[in-house]
């Protein structure tokens, strides 16, 4: 199982990004989806995740700004981020969960600067 990610970059206080996360390889079902990020001295965290019926959770602090999706025929998860502020700089991750193995994506890097 092989995921990609893409759409991370350099954006400005206030501005939006649309990271998307491919899946390929040797997958019949892919339960859960979603995205972890990691900030310079800090731990990974929980972003945003959604079941494979389509249920989504986010943390706190993205709320109302960011929206997750999913196309299961396309095995592919899709985080728009707007409203974007510095303390969402990280490295972003995506992950997938199926048959009970989680799998992860090489990251994407998010900066939020002027």
């Amino acid at each position: 199982v092989q995921l990609q990610a893409s759409g991370g970059g350099l954006v400005q206080p206030g501005g939006s990004l649309r990271l998307s996360c491919a899946a390929s390889g040797s997958i019949f079902s892919i339960n859960d989806m979603g995205w972890y990020r990691q900030a310079p001295g800090k731990q990974r965290e929980l972003v945003a995740g959604i079941t494979l019926s389509g249920n989504t959770n986010y943390a706190d602090s993205v709320k109302g700004r960011f929206t997750l999706s999913r196309d299961n025929a396309k095995n592919t998860v899709y985080l728009r981020m707007n409203s974007l502020k510095p303390e969402d700089t990280a490295v972003y991750y995506c992950s997938i969960l199926t048959y009970g193995v989680q799998y992860w994506g090489q990251g994407t890097q998010v900066t939020v600067s002027s």
